[in-house]
């Protein structure tokens, strides 16, 4: 075999096993050029929800097709022809200047911040919902990207709706299928001509944008060539105005302004040939045309005249048109400072040819029907997916965008405040001027270029609206993190979204079905609004942060404009209406919660993720690395669970009890052991720690879970009990169960490992809970309806057992039972006083609990209690013989007999001895430990061994042993049939000797009882009298 060929590709053989889970920087840098699915590390997130998403081939567009002119086009769009004029009218020159500045403002603010997110890393389509979502998380993606959806879709609807008024108001009215019976009452046949046409225009266009967005595009451009040509023909129409301004009489009553609807001449009456005749004006007014008729006081009064609807822009009109005139629903539309000779009280207005206005105006309500004018903004970067690069489009042609239409609106203002006649402006539909487009009375040549360019750059907006919804539903039903809308996420095979489409065009139908412009646009502000001001929330957020993903390319942002962007979109969706406000933050905040309880769980290093991270560092630094003080104290737990050879908890009831423990709401830390060594262990670690995160989420316990691998059992918790928490939270209490199986003697390691916890704890100055009958706890879902959980009190030690009852009945399950304490009065004590002091205690603690004091006499060991001692510790000396081996039996007869010689001989010394020769106190033998033994003494004399079965109990046994039986007598007397026994848990023995016996102590004073939970309190106070 060649040389060359055998090392071939050798030369990163240092790192060949990497390269399984590490791509080689080569194929990295080519997925990178490619700009295919990124994989940032092994199985970063991203790429593998990316990878189910299928590649679509698209044509890329550039910054000016694929930003600029799409965000040109939803910005001028319907209100801009509809509306403006009417705005400047009704809020006067100065106030509508406000509200287009404060409108373009919040959007130039927020284009800032969104081209701050665009350009920090690779956005793909679903444009600003990816941006808000990987920025704030899912919960406030899915929350905003629902709202901005339904934003857009109410926007679709409102562009239809302005067609169908452009189409039956200026290019034919005698299409209106339903037709007005009187003057005055047109406003509800026009709402249900709008219904029936906006359905069909709905159906037409859904069926358009189906068949494919490319045709959008295609007609896209030609319905901007319409805008621009608009916009052209209004500023050339000022221009004319200086020198040449356009014929538009209005006819005036008074200072009230007259729809030219039903008459031509603007008189009372005509001369002609000598012979004074009435016009058609006079018949509306009078009960016949006869001069002699009896007409309507106010048009008696009155003489008619005639102005000029557009005195151009030299005229001077401009100063009347500088302050706002807001005015009722129905009423008339009058020109300042006309002189007028008002009628009589009771004159009749309604069916007469006045201009009347259609709704109530204000200046909040005017900013709610403008802000949908300036939301286009978003245009560009919904389409993210099909630009040629995202990064350097979305910034620049939003920014230019905004620039040019901001320019515009605010010189229109100014323009059509100099140049037209108040009145006019302030006549929503034209009337006074044979219903022509009042902006259309401006242009040149022709208010023909206005009424056609704007009836299809409304068409066009409203197919970009239904080309850009469904594609944002997709997105977020693809993410999976709002389950019940994951239908929408499927599409044509091309990508195409045909199920979101079709829940678009229903959306579409509701605000068709409203009918009225004006009602729908402040809905859809609401939630542009919204978006826009989480834009502007996530950027803040991002930059305080500071987090070390946050370098975007784009660098004229700052946090404080952000932040001004975000309090401006608060303030403006309350200025428009504050109902709205609140019910769209309602169903943002509904959706948030769902997302929260039922999404998926979802990482995507988001803002809100870093926020929550500083903030607990934050508070981590300032909660002092000392213990709190005894008013702050509460339990914060570290919960010992054994897991079986599965990885499966034993004791479930163990993390039930927890959660009801847990109305201190204090911290919970939940750990266990597993035996071995951590580089063999890996995969059962994690196992297990997914099994007991998933029994935490059954059993309702909000905590961490904390999984240690060690060589043996036994140092596994001592580093638990050690390690456990960060800074001041830390667990203050250990909570176990008690060892079942302690008696069996393959078992004999885990009364041990028990003891020695015990000792930890108490030298860790830790509180101390064990659980006895741990399965015969309740779960969760067990209800109390009476019993009593009773505490028996036998040493104070901070105050733990009359915390914990409180604790519990905080929780459903114990909430009815009663809490009893019990004491115990020795021969000296006066039990009655003893009564009255606990009973002001627990009175002063403000604890309700009824107080027994127990009394309990000295009286002679029974023969039962010494024989229970001696069988006790003859069992352990046979268990000690059965783990030895002949060598080291020998050995341990030796040892039994010196200590009973020692204890029958002088029992008082017994302590002393133990402590000077410790040696001579092993509990177990080990090989090492017997050939130490046999280095250091190897001529040790082995006579004297007798037998186990004529030796005598221990003095201090049997004590101990009264003890326990006559108190085990006395609470079963009292508790047998309690929910819960509490009980002070004694300490082990101070040497290590009498291990076994301190195990048996214990089971001998729980014994009868069904649930029991021995309490060792840590030393400190944890219960206070004082406020």
């Amino acid at each position: 075999m060649d040389r060359g060929n055998m090392y071939e590709g050798k030369n990163m053989a240092l790192f060949e096993e990497e390269m399984d889970s590490n791509p080689m920087v080569s194929s990295l840098l080519n997925k990178l050029a490619n700009y295919t699915n990124l994989t940032q590390g092994v199985v970063e997130h991203e790429a593998d929800e990316d990878s189910k998403r299928k590649e679509v081939k698209v044509p890329r567009m550039g910054t000016f097709i694929g930003v600029y002119l799409p965000c040109l086009q939803n910005i001028l769009g319907v209100i801009l022809f509809l509306r403006l004029t009417w705005i400047v009218g009704t809020a006067g020159v100065l106030e509508s200047f406000i509200i287009v500045f404060m409108c373009c403002a919040c959007t130039m603010l927020t284009a800032i911040s969104m081209s701050a997110i665009a350009t920090n890393g690779v956005v793909p389509a679903g444009g600003s919902y990816y941006m808000i979502s990987r920025s704030l998380g899912p919960e406030f993606g899915g929350a905003v990207g629902l709202c901005f959806y339904l934003g857009t879709t109410f926007a679709g609807a409102m562009y239809i709706l302005g067609t169908i008024e452009i189409l039956l108001t200026y290019i034919s009215p005698s299409a209106a299928i339903f037709k007005a019976e009187e003057v005055g009452e047109e406003t509800e046949p026009m709402l249900n001509n709008m219904r029936v046409y906006g359905t069909c225009i709905i159906v037409l266009m859904a069926i358009v944008v189906f068949v494919g967005v490319k045709y959008v595009n295609k007609l896209a451009l030609v319905f901007l060539a319409c805008v621009i040509l608009s916009i052209i023909a209004i500023y050339a129409g000022v221009i004319k105005t200086a020198f040449d301004p356009p014929d538009f009489p209005i006819c005036l009553l008074g200072n009230r302004t007259l729809s030219k609807r039903n008459f031509d001449v603007c008189a009372k009456f005509t001369e002609s040939n000598n012979e004074t005749k009435t016009t058609m004006l006079w018949r509306l007014f009078c009960d016949s045309s006869s001069l002699n008729a009896t007409c309507d006081d106010y048009f008696t009064l009155n003489n008619v005249t005639e102005i000029q609807g557009i005195p151009g822009i030299t005229s001077g009109v401009l100063l009347d048109n500088l302050w706002s005139t807001y005015s009722e629903k129905g009423s008339i539309v009058e020109k300042k400072g006309q002189s007028s000779v008002a009628g009589s009280e009771d004159t009749k207005i309604a069916g007469r040819p006045y201009v009347f206005t259609d709704i109530m105006t204000y200046f909040t309500m005017l900013v709610g029907i403008y802000f949908p004018s300036v939301t286009g903004i978003m245009a560009g970067s919904n389409r993210s997916g099909d630009l040629k690069d995202a990064q350097k489009s979305i910034p620049t042609g939003t920014i230019l965008a905004i620039s040019t239409t901001s320019f515009i609106y605010l010189s229109c203002i100014v323009l059509f405040g100099a140049c037209i006649e108040g009145v006019i402006l302030r006549d929503k539909f034209g009337e006074a001027v044979n219903r022509n487009l009042v902006v259309g009375t401006l242009a040149w040549p022709s208010p023909w270029v206005i009424v056609i360019g704007s009836f299809f750059s409304t068409c066009g907006a409203g197919l970009q609206s239904l080309t850009g919804a469904p594609r944002l539903l997709q997105a977020i039903a693809r993410d999976g993190i709002v389950p019940f809308i994951q239908v929408f996420g499927h599409g044509k095979a091309n990508g195409e979204p045909t199920w979101a489409l079709l829940l678009t065009a229903g959306i579409c139908e509701i605000g068709i079905l409203i009918a009225s412009l004006d009602s729908v646009a402040p809905i859809l502000s609401m939630f542009f609004l919204m978006c826009y001001m989480f834009v502007n929330l996530a950027c803040a957020v991002q930059t305080l942060l500071r987090t070390p993903n946050w370098r975007p390319r784009f660098k004229y942002y700052h946090w404080t404009l952000s932040f001004l962007g975000m309090s401006l979109c608060l303030a403006l969706m309350f200025i428009c209406s504050w109902y709205y406000a609140l019910i769209a933050m309602l169903i943002a905040g509904c959706i948030y919660k769902y997302i929260e309880y039922r999404g998926a769980e979802k990482e995507w290093g988001d803002g809100i993720r870093g926020l929550s991270l500083n903030a607990a560092r934050y508070a981590l630094l300032r909660v002092e690395d000392g213990p709190p003080h005894t008013k702050n104290w509460r339990p914060q737990v570290l919960v010992l669970l054994n897991l079986d050879s599965e990885q499966l908890v034993k004791h479930p009831r163990l993390l039930s009890f927890t959660s009801q423990l847990k109305a201190g709401k204090g911290l919970t830390i939940v750990g266990s052991v597993l035996q071995g060594i951590y580089l063999d262990k890996c995969a059962e670690t994690q196992k297990a720690e997914e099994n007991v995160k998933t029994l935490m989420g059954i059993e309702k316990t909000k905590g961490f879970c904390q999984i240690v691998v060690s060589p043996s059992f036994r140092d596994g918790i001592s580093h638990l009990i050690q390690s456990a928490g960060l800074g001041g939270m830390k667990h203050n209490t250990v909570l176990m169960a008690w060892p079942q199986s302690w008696k069996q003697t393959e078992n004999h390691f885990s009364w041990k490992n028990f003891v020695d916890t015990v000792r930890e704890t108490t030298a860790a100055q830790q509180a101390l809970l064990v659980a006895k009958n741990i399965d015969l706890f309740p779960t969760n879902q067990e209800r109390f309806t009476d019993g009593n959980i009773d505490v028996w009190w036998i040493v104070h030690d901070g105050g733990m057992l009359m915390l914990l009852p409180f604790l519990l009945r905080q929780h459903k399950v114990w909430r009815k039972c009663k809490m009893r304490i019990f004491t115990v009065a020795q021969m000296d004590d006066n039990s009655i006083q003893m009564k009255k002091d606990l009973q002001m205690f627990l009175y002063h603690l403000r604890l309700n609990a009824e107080v027994e004091v127990v009394e309990m006499f000295e009286n002679d060991i029974s023969a039962f209690t010494y024989e229970k001692t001696l069988v006790m510790e003859q069992r352990s000396q046979m268990l000690k013989q059965m783990q030895l081996s002949k060598n080291e039996r020998e050995r341990e007869a030796q040892l039994i007999h010196d200590r009973n010689t020692a204890s029958h001989s002088a029992p008082a010394v017994k302590a002393s001895v133990a402590a000077a020769a410790p040696e001579k106190v092993q509990m177990t033998w080990t090989k090492e430990k017997l050939v130490a033994e046999k280095h250091k003494n190897k001529e040790t004399n082995l006579s004297g061994y007798k037998d186990i079965f004529n030796m005598k109990p221990n003095q201090s046994n049997v004590r101990r042993m009264h003890t326990a039986v006559k108190l085990n007598g006395v609470v079963l007397n009292k508790s047998q049939h309690a929910q819960l026994v509490l009980l002070n848990m004694p300490g082990p023995p101070k040497n290590r000797k009498g291990d076994e016996n301190y195990m048996e102590f214990l089971e001998v004073l729980t014994e009868g009882l069904d649930r029991v939970l021995l309490v060792r309190g840590s030393g400190r106070e944890v219960i206070t009298i004082y406020s």
